[in-house]
């Protein structure tokens, strides 16, 4: 009965108690062979010893990899095995930071109802904000900042989430943020403002947001950041805003 049985579980389980590493993973890098779903193939593996704290070369443990894929069913059937969900990898970075940088928000909820630390930082003092800000993805901002995240701080740069966000562009961010009475100001460490970063990288339209939102062209002017990595539309607003005389 018993071989009947294991015959007619799913091709993952055979595997598994046949004890063949290499058909193990290839079962799980192609879903169409599974006849079970991610979770209860997470359930199978930790009942055969699978450990739940181990790394790969990045040193990213299952919870870094479920976070930064938003697989929210495995991460729950990880979590209370965990003594922390604030394990680093060697970026420095946990799962909140990989599930902020990916815009998981219903991941990033449930790793802050477990304890994740919301201003856990990475080796470049990054913050998940920093990365949510950086990559757009608004609703894990304002999930973030809600739950009491830092606004104002600064990475090994100097940058704020709101020069992180100027820096790509992210013009929904930005004014999130300002909504948020940030510094407009704020100066990293070479003196640059969130402008000064937009000229810099050429975002035209956000250049034109920060203008309007009463940010000042503070000594080193803007136009010289878009003239010297050629963004001739961005010089264009500059001088037309009359940056080039204040």
């Amino acid at each position: 009965v018993a071989i009947l049985t294991l015959y007619a579980s799913p091709p993952l389980i055979q595997a598994i108690f046949n004890g063949d590493p290499e058909e193990i993973r290839m079962l799980i890098y192609n879903f169409s062979d599974l006849s079970l779903g991610p979770q209860e193939a997470v359930r199978v593996l930790i009942r055969h010893s699978a450990d739940v704290n181990a790394r790969d070369k990045n040193w990213q443990t299952p919870l870094h990899v479920a976070a930064a894929n938003n697989a929210l069913r495995c991460a729950e059937v990880i979590i209370p095995l965990l003594s922390s969900v604030n394990v680093s990898d060697r970026g420095g970075r946990t799962a909140l930071h990989h599930a902020a940088l990916n815009g998981h928000t219903e991941m990033v909820n449930l790793l802050l109802a477990k304890g994740a630390n919301i201003n856990a930082f990475d080796k470049k003092d990054g913050r998940a904000l920093h990365w949510a800000a950086f990559m757009g993805h608004l609703d894990v901002v304002c999930l973030l900042v809600s739950q009491g995240a830092e606004i104002s701080c600064k990475d090994k740069r100097g940058y704020t989430p709101l020069h992180t966000a100027a820096s790509s562009g992210q013009i929904a961010v930005v004014k999130h943020l300002l909504n948020l009475a940030v510094e407009i100001d704020s100066v990293d460490k070479d003196g640059n403002t969130p402008l000064h970063i937009a000229a810099r990288y050429g975002h035209e339209l956000l250049i034109n947001t920060l203008i309007t939102s009463g940010a000042d062209f503070h000594g080193m002017f803007p136009l010289h950041l878009a003239a010297l990595n050629a963004h001739s539309d961005c010089c264009r607003k500059l001088l037309s805003s009359g940056s080039c005389t204040r």
